[in-house]
């Protein structure tokens, strides 16, 4: 029985060491994705498969070598376009920096060649790829995870039929979800802070922009608060946040306390959504829950956990765009037409306030005028001038009281700021700190 026992120990060991001896030296395989199926003898063809040969085992330098060969010397070959894909291909299967970097390029020209080929879309998916595997976490730079997005989109707008789009939507979803988290965490940081504007302000764009965000209910939860220690300015906005969370978000453990919420406020509870009712049950039952090793082992690990990115939905096919906070006043002119913070420039055809208005360089203010005498014909005329002044004076005195009237409630209640008074020292103000904080 113990000779049985050492001898499948033995045996077990032989068949690790002669595996890892065979994946170590290059003699196991990995077999290329777009080979040539064409039975034929031609120069370029041997050419082209002495290369995915050499490709296949991880010889890629000389498999480069190989095709720049064919491509240089048989330029009419039918062939071409698969022997700059494979090229490609080579820089890809090494990876590394330098690596990715030759083969972005590389795919870049391709679909720059042959746009009308389906191996451009293929390609088009390698470039997503290539800044997929590089994207670091939620709190760290956001980089890759840009120009991730920024391929996947361009692949789904220049190849909307492809094959290759499905996985490129998901792919897309997975990013989105890195995104997102990182600017919940942002948001939730200054909610935390007590920075109720930089709050809103991150969690209004996460809201409306990242919707398939696995804790976008979690995010308007706490945009709703953020909105209403802001004042009662601000009582529609946290109404909005909260009744998202019952409409889009109804099988979300916070659509309860929302309704409570909702219903404190005096406010309409809305009826949820069919759709996303349905679309969050096919989430819930589709999750991904993780194990106890990838506990253990996630903060060893480089690139972000992506199990919990939705699996259906339309994910969001334009940037993120910064957004103007809610706490800064805008313009009374644009106040009414929806200021968006757009500085555009147009080039002048016809007169201009310049031409038209007088020179405020030529007014000297504080010269005294020499009073001409009462009656005379000089007087009149000097004294006619200055009754629109005084009308212009009066008319502005008789809209003020207007003014004031219609902005009366915004001067009464300022607007919220992110700056809080720093803590004064002394035994008086302890209660008064601890009151602040409290807030």
């Amino acid at each position: 029985m113990l000779c049985r026992t050492q001898w499948g120990v033995r045996l077990l060991f032989c068949v690790v060491a002669v595996s890892f001896l065979t994946t170590s030296c290059g003699i196991r395989r990995k077999k290329y994705d777009n080979p040539i199926s064409k039975d034929t003898q031609q120069p370029d063809k041997v050419l082209f498969d002495s290369a995915i040969k050499d490709l296949e085992r991880g010889r890629y330098e000389v498999s480069r070598l190989t095709l720049q060969t064919l491509m240089n010397t048989y330029d009419t070959s039918e062939f071409l376009a698969k022997a700059k894909l494979a090229y490609a291909d080579s820089w890809f299967r090494e990876g590394g920096a330098h690596g990715l970097a030759q083969a972005e390029a590389e795919y870049k020209d391709f679909i720059l060649f042959y746009p009308t080929l389906e191996e451009s879309a293929e390609a088009q998916e390698k470039v997503c790829m290539i800044h997929y595997r590089q994207m670091e976490k939620p709190d760290r730079d956001m980089m890759h995870a840009l120009r991730a997005e920024e391929e996947c989109r361009n692949l789904l707008q220049q190849f909307p039929n492809s094959k290759f789009a499905p996985n490129a939507q998901q792919l897309l979803r997975d990013i989105q979800e890195v995104l997102a988290e990182g600017e919940f965490r942002r948001g939730t940081f200054y909610h935390t802070k007590g920075s109720n504007p930089a709050a809103a302000n991150r969690l209004q764009s996460l809201a409306d922009h990242y919707p398939l965000f696995s804790r976008a209910d979690e995010a308007n939860w706490l945009l709703g608060d953020s909105y209403s220690k802001m004042g009662p300015r601000f009582r529609q906005k946290a109404g909005a946040a909260y009744a998202r969370i019952v409409r889009e978000y109804p099988l979300s453990e916070l659509a309860d306390e929302a309704k409570k919420k909702l219903q404190a406020m005096e406010l309409p509870i809305p009826e949820a959504d069919p759709v996303a009712y349905n679309r969050m049950k096919y989430e819930l039952e589709n999750h991904d829950k993780p194990g106890m090793s990838s506990h253990a082992l996630g903060m060893f690990k480089r690139g972000p956990d992506v199990r919990a990115a939705a699996k259906s939905g339309s994910p969001a096919l334009t940037p993120l765009r910064p957004s103007i906070p809610a706490s800064v006043p805008l313009p009374a002119d644009a106040a009414g037409a929806g200021f968006s913070g757009e500085v555009t420039g147009a080039q002048v055809t016809g007169p201009s306030a310049l031409d038209t208005q007088p020179d405020a360089r030529q007014s000297r203010q504080g010269a005294v005028t020499p009073e001409p005498a009462a009656g005379t014909a000089a007087g009149t005329a000097t004294n006619a001038p200055a009754a629109a002044p005084a009308a212009a004076d009066v008319t502005g005195q008789a809209a003020a009281p207007q003014a004031e009237a219609a902005s009366g409630s915004e001067q009464k209640e300022p607007l919220p700021t992110n700056r809080q008074a720093p803590p004064q020292k002394g035994k008086k103000h302890k209660k008064a700190n601890k009151a602040v904080q409290t807030q």
